[in-house]
């Protein structure tokens, strides 16, 4: 086995010892171990004291045997992937204490160190419980239908060109169209859309979307692996196995806190000649306040954004919130609303405003496409009737098209119409500011439908109150939309920096290259704001939606509301607050203890259980963070 092989080895045995159920294991193990030694030492057992002792110590040298060499082991995985935490001095301790005999002081360092890696573990998997739930609604077979029979088969055996038959009520397993069969499918779940979207031949279906009253009939696309659902799935446990970093606080502190502590110890040995003396200032200097208090506050904090409204994916963010000074921000769906307003319909010579608004909406009802409602609900509104449409067809990037009343109906963009209806473009009016879509009949122009997408009424007081509430300097607005739409947008809202136009890599980009000059945060709701997401400091993906890209954020605002974005951050800075508190004041104290035993006033057993006092302190302190103050927001001050 060559070097490299041996190395990803001993990392993956680095990671599975600091998993949460290993860490929880050997707290319990600790606890069992240091309880019978208590039992043993009031029981009259051993038939000489010498027996006794070797009889009580027994539990405690099991505890240090199996329970400490693992947490040994992993530290030193840890080195190994040059990860230097405040953790490597309870390392220290539990093997100082395990060579001079000092069993019980050993097994109380393994019971923190242990009890702070189980916090650190439950404080991720609260923060993914949540997301775990996508995962349970998923069916594990489909139905296919073979020579006119259905036959329930594993999903993992559906491949493209298969037939399916998804029953009312129940959750389509793949993504494909629809071949058979009229109905409709709520894909909110996924999209976000608070409705049914009318479904009939020829329309997409995607993976997770729940049917309605009707049967319908798919012909899969892709394998079921490759479903949205599946991507979706497969983020969400990527981003499970990513073990944030969450005493990145603690780390901080410990770089100039251990050092001290072998120093004082050192001397203490020096001094005394006595290595037992250098075990109780080791001991009592262990960092549990960083290795305890501040997983407990994260724990709180997450609670605490949770009964607001806000799930945080990686508690990492509530540390790193309060440190951005660059805000980058989505335009649609994040400073708008993301519902595009009809505000006109220009009309060819001959067509009439009503019957190119019900040939639209005709077809847009099978669209789930943002400017597919602003046309269904202007149809409503001018109580429209609206016919069924056959043969639908939706390709990204060209548009709808169908049948309508025997009409062939086709809508999208300009650029399309060019290159497929060259004849067309002539009657084209100019373009303008804002969104629009061309309606084309029978291969000849019809209209143009021309949108607005308004921003939010909370938008531009929420960018006025960065810089002087929360120290940001620079506030950008990203848009995949044209200039003209980004700088109207800007103009009302109060931003100068404007990137229009941007495509996901341009946005990842662009977010890298912020993010190296300064800590950012990337709000954005839509599926080519994920890259930029994961890449800045901080990601937040907006709305009541759980679509793929949210999951590369590290923290997701249900109602998609800007007060939200407001509220986490300020628990964000009240956590790092709260949890400097509780680490700075643990270590302060333990410093004190430090003096004590290296003048040699306390033995290593008198300075955990002087550690296990200050934990408890530290501990208290950090449980603010889950409690509700008066306010969480100073969003609506002036």
């Amino acid at each position: 086995m060559n070097a490299v092989a041996c190395r990803d080895l001993v990392l993956r045995l680095g990671d599975r010892l600091e998993s949460g159920r290993v860490q929880s294991g050997i707290a319990l193990f600790a606890i069992t171990g240091i309880g019978l030694h208590l039992l043993l030492r009031m029981l009259p057992v051993g038939s000489t004291p010498v027996g006794q002792v070797l009889l009580t110590e027994m539990p405690l040298i099991a505890v240090l045997s199996f329970g400490g060499t693992t947490l040994v082991v992993g530290l030193l995985c840890k080195l190994i992937r040059r990860q230097y935490g405040s953790d490597l001095l309870a390392g220290i301790s539990i093997v100082a204490a395990g060579a001079l005999g000092e069993y019980l002081a050993g097994t109380l360092v393994v019971l923190m160190l242990s009890g702070g890696e189980a916090l650190e573990a439950f404080a991720t998997r609260s923060a993914s419980s949540v997301l775990q739930a996508l995962a349970m609604r998923m069916p594990s077979v489909a139905h296919r239908r073979e020579n006119g029979a259905l036959r329930d088969v594993p999903l993992e055996e559906i491949r493209p060109g298969d037939t399916l038959v998804v029953l009312p009520h129940e959750i389509c397993p793949v993504d494909g169209f629809v071949i058979e069969g009229h109905g409709s499918m709520d894909e909110a779940y996924l999209t976000g859309e608070p409705y049914r979207i009318t479904k009939a031949p020829g329309a997409l279906v995607l993976s997770g979307a729940i049917n309605g009253e009707n049967a319908l009939v798919v012909r899969c696309e892709r394998p079921a692996s490759d479903s949205r659902y599946a991507r979706l799935m497969r983020v969400m446990r990527e981003a499970e196995q990513h073990r944030p970093r969450l005493r990145r606080i603690g780390d901080q502190l410990g770089a100039w806190y251990t050092p001290v502590a072998l120093g004082m110890g050192l001397i203490a040995w020096i001094v005394s000649h006595d290595p037992v003396r250098f075990l109780a200032v080791v001991v009592v200097a262990t960092p549990c306040p960083l290795l305890i208090a501040i997983p407990v506050a994260i724990i709180g904090a997450i609670s605490l954004a949770a009964r607001n409204g806000i799930v945080i994916k990686d508690p990492a963010v509530l540390e790193k919130i309060s440190t951005c000074r660059t805000a980058l921000l989505d335009k649609t769906g994040t400073l708008t609303y993301g519902r595009p307003e009809l505000v006109d319909v220009l009309t060819a010579p001959g067509v009439s405003r009503e019957e190119a608004l019900r040939l639209a909406a005709s077809l847009e009802q099978y669209s789930r496409h943002p400017l597919a409602r602003a046309i269904r609900d202007a149809a409503e509104q001018n109580r429209l009737t609206l016919s069924e449409a056959t043969a639908v067809r939706e390709w990204p990037g060209q548009g709808l098209q169908g049948i309508v009343e025997g009409h062939a109906v086709h809508i999208t963009s300009r650029h399309q119409v060019a290159e497929r209806y060259p004849g067309a473009v002539p009657c084209l009016p100019p373009p303008t500011d804002g969104m629009e879509c061309i309606l084309v009949v029978d291969n000849a122009y019809a209209a143009t439908c021309r949108f607005r997408d308004e921003p939010r009424p909370e938008s531009a007081h929420f960018v006025g109150h960065l810089t002087p509430r929360h120290g940001f300097r620079r506030v950008l607005l990203i848009s995949g939309d044209r200039e003209s739409e980004a700088r109207y947008l800007a103009e009302r809202v109060g931003i100068t920096e404007i990137y229009a136009g941007q495509s996901p890599e341009q946005k990842l980009e662009l977010t890298r290259m912020e993010t190296r000059k300064a800590c950012t945060i990337f709000v954005g709701d839509g599926i080519n704001d994920a890259p930029a997401m994961a890449a800045a400091t901080v990601g937040i993906a907006f709305g009541s939606t759980n679509q793929i890209t949210s999951e590369a954020a590290g923290a997701v605002i249900l109602d998609g509301s800007l007060d939200r974005v407001d509220v986490l951050m300020h628990i964000g800075a009240r956590m790092r607050r709260i949890a400097l508190q509780s680490a700075a004041g643990g270590m302060l104290l333990s410093l004190v203890g430090m003096g004590l035993a290296t003048a040699g006033a306390l033995t290593p057993v008198g300075g955990a259980i002087m550690q296990e006092v200050i934990d408890l302190l530290a501990v208290f302190n950090a449980l603010r963070a889950a409690m509700s103050p008066r306010t969480l927001s100073d969003y609506g001050e002036g």
